[in-house]
Formats: structure tokens, sequence, C-alpha cells
């Protein structure tokens, strides 16, 4: 694992007060250790709905708790305790748009004004609410350089041939559906799509694709098709590193595991692996390959040809 110490040294410019708005996972609490290693005070909004509650105990110079629908009282928060510069880390789930969340007259107007409710639109919004508020979002990998993938295999072993095959063809579905924010992972099985991300989130995504190659109606007999999976997860053309960035962690290479998935190939430099080195040392222990590949450029994403199969 990278030490706070090697955070701090890749930070430039970095605010001497900053605010946090923390959602879903360990993220924030990285940036938050990191933040604090290199001598910021942290203002946290923590998100009831989302925020892990060990946030309280990592030193933060007050946190303020409030609901996802509550964008007036963030905004207000901000204001009151002198915050001009924030970062948004850890993910909120887009299925949270259809919960029973009540949004206040500051997120409604926001929600009205949206032709699409994806991902880009709902957190861009809300991210040019705040540049109007004076609050500037910063790339939220700004501190966390060091657990961004590097390019190369980052395993012990090297993918197979029809791992390989499996990521050509996982990046070329996934880049084409990034575009459209319906989700940034794929599952693939012998260049044949299991499953594709959308509202569940990563995990279920393969969590679904293992138990479609294990359904009983497939049977126990040999089959024409392998059933081992790779995962492929992709940054969108224009990813927007503020927010939505694509992570990975110890829980990922678990779930591969449960799924029966094993090759995971990621974008370098766009996808933080969230404990570090010791996802590559668990994923080791379990034989799953890890990838990382630099990613298309807009143009190529949007005009790249599906193999043909």
């Amino acid at each position: 694992m990278v030490g706070y110490t090697d955070f701090a040294m890749t930070a430039r410019n970095f605010p001497k007060r900053l605010g946090l708005i923390a959602g879903n996972g360990k993220f924030p609490i990285l940036i938050l250790d990191a933040a604090r290693a290199h001598g910021a005070e942290v203002v946290v909004a923590a998100i009831k709905e989302e925020t892990l509650p060990e946030i309280e105990q990592h030193g933060a110079t007050s946190i303020h708790w409030m609901s996802l629908g509550e964008l007036s009282k963030l905004v207000e928060t901000f204001h009151r305790e002198g915050i001009t510069e924030a970062i948004m880390a850890g993910q909120v789930k887009h299925k949270q748009i259809f919960s029973a969340i009540r949004p206040d007259w500051k997120l409604a107007k926001l929600l009205m004004s949206l032709g699409t409710r994806n991902t880009d639109s709902l957190i861009g919004g809300v991210a040019k609410v705040l540049a109007d508020e004076g609050i500037t979002l910063l790339d939220s990998t700004s501190l966390l350089e060091p657990l961004l993938a590097q390019e190369g295999v980052l395993s012990r072993r090297p993918p197979t041939d029809q791992e390989q095959t499996n990521i050509t063809y996982g990046r070329a579905v996934a880049q084409h559906l990034s575009r459209f924010d319906i989700g940034q992972t794929v599952v693939i099985a012998e260049a044949a799509c299991v499953a594709v991300e959308a509202m569940e989130g990563t995990d279920a995504t393969i969590l679904r694709a293992g138990e479609l190659l294990s359904s009983p109606s497939l049977g126990d007999k040999p089959s024409t098709m392998g059933r081992e999976l790779t995962v492929v997860k992709v940054a969108k053309p224009n990813q927007d590193m503020r927010f939505d960035v694509p992570v990975i962690g110890l829980r990922t290479i678990e779930t591969m595991k449960q799924a029966n998935a094993t090759c995971l190939a990621l974008d370098a430099g766009k996808c933080l692996l969230l404990d570090g080195l010791a996802i590559v040392e668990a994923a080791n222990a379990a034989g799953i390959c890890m990838v990382a590949e630099k990613p298309a450029t807009q143009h190529h994403a949007q005009h790249v040809e599906l193999p043909k199969i």
C-alpha cells in the first residue's frame, strides 16, 4: 500500500482548507487521510444514505451529515465553513434517484432541468451548481496518483490467449457503452458479452454473470463455451476525473473469485486501486490476471470496430 507521505508528495498547489463530499466506500476516507497528511483542514459533507460511519474516526476538522437530497444544505454548509474548493469522492448509487429521498428546492430545480438522469448529467449538474456558488470541484485523484493503475500486466501471470481475446472484445463493447453513461464494466466469456453494468454497480454485474454461467439450466455436462469470465472496466471517452472515477478494491477480487472470473482488465491511469498493492497480491493468490491498457482516444472510442467472431 502506498504511504500517505507518498500521497502528499504528489499534491500540487493543494488548498489548505478543503471540502470533501463523501459518498460510499473507502475512497472518501483515503482522500481525507491523504489531505490531512498534506496539512489540509478538511470539512466533510457526509451523505447519510451512503457514507461509512467510520469516517468520524479520521480527524476531519468538522463533519456535517446530510441527506442525499439536501443540495441547499451542502452549499450553505460550505459557505459557512469558508470552503471554496472541494473534492467529490465515493460513489452515490445511481438507483438512489428512484428511492424515497426527497430533493430540496435546489436539487428539485436541477433535476427538472436535466434532459437525462444518468451519472454524468446528475453529478455534472451538481458540479455546475457548486461552481455557480463559488465552490470549485478538484480532480478526485489529485492526492491519490500512486493508486492509479499503471500500464502493463499488474499480476504475476499475463492473460491467456482466450483472455486477451475477451479483453479486446470487452474493451470495444465497454467503450461504446460508456459513451452513453450506461455503465463502465462488461463481463465476457469466449468473446461473448455475458453481462453489462447498469444501475446495480460493478460487483453485482460480476455476480450476475457468474450466476448466468453456473445456472442449473446449463447443466454439468461439458459445454462448447468456456465458463471462465473476463471482467473489463473502462473510463468514459471524456472521463471527468473530478467525479465518477472507476475504482476497484479487494472486494472486487473476492467477487470475481465467487463468480469464477479469471481476468480483470482496466484503463491505465484512469482506474483507482483503492487497496493498492494488496489488490494485486489478492489477485495473484487467486490466480487472477490483472492488466491495464492505455484508454482509447475519444476519436478511436467513437469509431472502434467490434471484432468479428
